[in-house]
């Protein structure tokens, strides 16, 4: 009984890469998600900021008068 010590001889070069990258994803699962939150935050973010009727409510106070026309 040799047991599973030549197991990973045995695998293709394709199956150790297929494990490694899911071992790194099960290592960085919290970083990873800190990160996609980020992107997304941002991709929200600045989608809803560049349209023009939001960006005035940022830009322009009521009743202000306004001296920069930019």
């Amino acid at each position: 009984m040799v047991g599973r010590v030549g197991r990973n001889r045995e695998e293709s070069g394709l199956t150790r890469a297929v494990n490694a990258v899911f071992g790194f994803v099960k290592f960085a699962e919290f970083e990873i998600l800190f990160l996609l939150f980020f992107l997304i935050a941002f991709i929200l973010f600045k989608d809803l900021m560049s349209r023009p009727q939001y960006n005035q409510i940022l830009v322009k106070k009521p009743g202000v008068v306004d001296r920069w026309p930019y």
